[in-house]
C-alpha cells in the first residue's frame, strides 16, 4: 500500500527509532521508580529526552517537559489544569476537537467562556485575536499547523496582539517537526506535541512543554516515585503532572525521532514543500477536484472531488488503488465550516519526508481513474 495518511500517524519509522523500541523491550525496567542499575540507566535516557525536546523547541528546561500518552492528553492538562471558573479563552477556527471539547466541557461545567477567531480565506489574521480579548481572558489556544490544509498560522504575530497576561497555548500535533516552533522567541507558554507524527516516534509519545509563567494543576493523580509519603501530588514538575508508569518504549523512540528532526528538519521541510507543490499542481490539472491546500512543509494536500463525497473517494482509493488517504472532517469541524466543506469534508493526502515523487504520480493517476 502507498501510505498517504501521515497526518493521522507517521507510517514509516526510521531504523534508529525502530531499534530504540526493540532495545527497550529487550531490557525493560520502570524508569523513575526502582533504584537498580537498569532502572537508573533508563531514567537517564528519559532525562536526556526531556533535555533534547526543551532544546529543540526553545523550552524552559527539563523540569517543564511532561510526557503524556498523546497530544490530546497534553492539551487537556494545559486547558483543564490551567483554567478556572470565570476565565475567558480565545481559540481559532482551525482547532481540533482536542481543544474544542475540553473548552466545551469547561463551558458546561465551570462557566468558562470562549470565543473563536474566524478565518479569512482560510487563514488567521493576528488582529482578529486582539478584538476578542476581554478583561477576564486567561488563555489563547492556537494550532501550529492546520491538520486540514497544512497552513501554519503566524504564532509570534498572534502573540504580539495579546496582552502579556494572556497565556498562549499551542497545539503542535501537526506542526511540530515540520515547521519551526520556538517557544521563547514566539512567546509560547505551553506547547503540546504528538510524537508519532512529524517527530517520527511511535504512538504513545505525547509531550507538554510549558513556561515559567504557567503552572497547570494536575488532572490525573497517582504514583510518581517521589514523595510517596505525601497524599497529594508533589508540588514540583514534572512529577506534579506525571502519574503512573511512563511509556519508556515511546520515550526512547521520541528521543531518536527528535535527533532526526534536529539534524534533518530543514531538508525534510523542503522535501515536503516540493511534494505538496507537485501534488497540488497535478490535482488542479485533472479538472475533477478542487484543492484546498497550498504547498506546505507539513505534507498535507486536501481536496474535494467535484462529483464524489470525500469518504467515497478515500474508500475507492483504498480498495481499488491500494492508496491510504483520509476523508471526512478530520476532527476539525470549525475549519470545515469556515472552508465551506462541512459536512462532507475533504480528502486529505499527507506525505512524509521519506516519500518520493513516485507516490505523487501514483496518487494523481489514481485520482484520474476515479
Amino acid at each position: 500500500m502507498i501510505y498517504l495518511d501521515n497526518a493521522a500517524t507517521g507510517g514509516f519509522k526510521p531504523a534508529s527509532v525502530q531499534n530504540a523500541v526493540l532495545a527497550s523491550m529487550k531490557s525493560c525496567a520502570n524508569a523513575g521508580r526502582s533504584g537498580h542499575k537498569l532502572a537508573l540507566a533508563l531514567a537517564e535516557r528519559v532525562l536526556a529526552c526531556r533535555d533534547l525536546l526543551s532544546e529543540l523547541f526553545g523550552g524552559y528546561g527539563f523540569e517543564r517537559v511532561v510526557f503524556t500518552k498523546n497530544c490530546t492528553e497534553a492539551l487537556n492538562i494545559a486547558i483543564l489544569g490551567g483554567l478556572s471558573r470565570g476565565d475567558h479563552v480565545i481559540c481559532s477556527g482551525l482547532e481540533h476537537n482536542a481543544v474544542l471539547r475540553p473548552l466545551e466541557h469547561l463551558r458546561e461545567t465551570e462557566g468558562v467562556e470562549y470565543d473563536v477567531a474566524p478565518l479569512t480565506d482560510g487563514k488567521l489574521l493576528p488582529e482578529t485575536f486582539a478584538a476578542l480579548v476581554k478583561p477576564n481572558t486567561k488563555m489563547c489556544v492556537v494550532t501550529a499547523a492546520s491538520n486540514v490544509t497544512g497552513y501554519a498560522p503566524p504564532l509570534a504575530a498572534i502573540r504580539a496582539q495579546l496582552p502579556k497576561r494572556v497565556l498562549l497555548v499551542v497545539d503542535g500535533a501537526q506542526g511540530a517537526g515540520h515547521v519551526l516552533v520556538a517557544m521563547r522567541s514566539a512567546g509560547i507558554d505551553a506547547l503540546a506535541l504528538a510524537g508519532h507524527k512529524g517527530l517520527h516516534a511511535i504512538q504513545g509519545a505525547g509531550v507538554l512543554l510549558f513556561s515559567e509563567r504557567f503552572s497547570p494543576r494536575p488532572v490525573l493523580f497517582g504514583g510518581t516515585g517521589s514523595e510517596s509519603f505525601n497524599p497529594r501530588m508533589p508540588e514540583f514538575y514534572p512529577d506534579r503532572l506525571e502519574s503512573g508508569t511512563l511509556s519508556y518504549p515511546a520515550i526512547a523512540s521520541l528521543f531518536e525521532g527528535a535527533l532526526i528532526v534536529r539534524a534533518h528538519g530543514k531538508e525534510h521541510a523542503e522535501r515536503l514543500f516540493a511534494l505538496t507543490a507537485a501534488a497540488l499542481e497535478g490535482l488542479k490539472a485533472t479538472g475533477d477536484v478542487v484543492p484546498y491546500s497550498e504547498p506546505n512543509a507539513c505534507g498535507i494536500v486536501s481536496f474535494a472531488h467535484k462529483r464524489l463525497p470525500s469518504e467515497e473517494v478515500a474508500m475507492r482509493l483504498s480498495e481499488r488503488e491500494n492508496i491510504a488517504v483520509r476523508g471526512g472532517l478530520h476532527c476539525a469541524p470549525l475549519a470545515h465550516r469556515s472552508l465551506g466543506t462541512f459536512p462532507d469534508g475533504l480528502v486529505r493526502a499527507s506525505f512524509s519526508p521519506f516519500q518520493t515523487a513516485r507516490e505523487v504520480r501514483a496518487l494523481l493517476a489514481a485520482v484520474k481513474r476515479l
